[in-house]
């Protein structure tokens, strides 16, 4: 069974090229297409194709100026996209974190299963 994700988790923002788009986003204000492009190592129709996903789910907008070679298109984050960036963030460091150390829960944490001291799961009946 999978673990369940802590509130917050975003499949839409999970997926690997979203997450460092967004990333790269949350760091500006907005940034040129050609710019964010480089950045990712993305074609013009890989990236248009995830800022298309993420613009219908109203995380980021497209602001366009100009005609012909003059175009051009910036991409920003915008409120809403930042706020379910931030919490899919959040929860990403809650998933870390169970693994820490001693988080309750975590391989060899009081209290986990084979811990010293941990209740048995044998099943023999007496």
């Amino acid at each position: 069974m999978p673990p369940v994700q802590p509130p917050g988790f975003s499949e839409l923002v999970h997926a690997p090229t979203r997450l460092s788009l967004l990333s790269l986003l949350s760091a500006t204000d907005r940034i040129e297409f050609g710019l964010l492009r480089d950045g990712l190592a993305l074609s013009d129709s890989a990236l248009s194709k995830q800022l298309g996903i993420l613009e219908e789910a109203g995380l980021v907008a497209l602001e366009r100026d100009g005609v012909g070679r003059g175009k051009r298109v910036r991409v920003r984050m915008t409120d809403s996209g930042r706020r379910t960036f931030d919490d899919h963030v959040a929860a990403l460091q809650v998933i870390v974190r169970r693994g820490a150390p001693g988080a309750p829960g975590a391989p060899g944490a009081p209290g986990a299963p084979g811990a010293p001291g941990a209740p048995s799961q044998s099943t023999s009946a007496s």
